[in-house]
């Protein structure tokens, strides 16, 4: 049966609002009150951590936030470029199975850089899309009463030097690429959203719909 999903594209976001947000979804969602959204979005830049990390961060790196937050995994940067997305899905309605969740966002990635020319796989052992040695996107999520939120972020024009400053999913800084370096080009970002949102539609079984009227980040 095909779902409807809601739609909040939101560029140019801060990271705090968007994550304050993000709960509010997600308690809205497991309470029944909204349906499924999926929130687009691109960074100011910002570092985050996730739970696999145990010192206590610093406030800020090189004038770049920090902020610890509810996902799995380690550090990550965030940045203009990048197209970064949160699922906000209701998981008992799925299956409630985390595993299958995040091999079908990485699918949905996979085949969205594939309509670019890209051939980018999955790797054992290390959730994410990757391209050879190189990983282009990087997943990491959170659970909280079947609800998911946090979610993929995928390099498109990157700004790949921000990831020189932390150890990145715990790889060496050198593996992360972009879709700009792997093609030699920018691609436009809309034309990236286009397509992810096609693939997320046939993979998640679900219609995305637009919200209106649109949700800002201050809401």
């Amino acid at each position: 049966m095909t779902t409807i999903t809601k739609v909040l594209d939101l560029p140019d976001s801060d990271y705090k609002t968007v994550w304050d947000l993000q709960l509010q979804l997600a308690a809205k969602r497991s309470a029944g009150q909204i349906s499924d959204t999926l929130v687009l979005v691109e960074h100011p830049h910002v570092f985050t951590l996730g739970r696999g990390v145990q010192d206590t961060p610093p406030a800020a790196i090189q004038g770049v936030p920090v902020y610890r937050v509810e996902r799995g995994g380690l550090w990550t940067y965030h940045g203009p470029g990048q197209l970064i997305g949160y699922p906000i899905l209701n998981l008992a309605e799925r299956g409630r199975d985390i595993r299958g969740y995040l091999r079908d966002l990485e699918r949905t990635i996979i085949l969205t850089v594939g309509s670019f020319g890209i051939a980018a796989e999955r790797r054992e052992g290390h959730t994410g899309v990757w391209v050879g040695p190189k990983k282009l996107a990087s997943i990491g999520v959170a659970v909280r009463n079947w609800t998911t939120f946090h979610g993929f972020a995928l390099n498109v024009n990157t700004d790949l030097s921000y990831f020189d400053m932390i150890e990145p999913c715990g790889l060496p800084r050198a593996t992360l690429t972009s879709m700009q370096k792997l093609l030699g080009r920018e691609v436009p970002m809309d034309d990236v959203k286009g397509e992810f949102a096609l693939m997320f539609e046939g993979i998640f079984e679900t219609r995305l719909e637009p919200e209106t009227p649109k949700i800002s980040a201050e809401s």
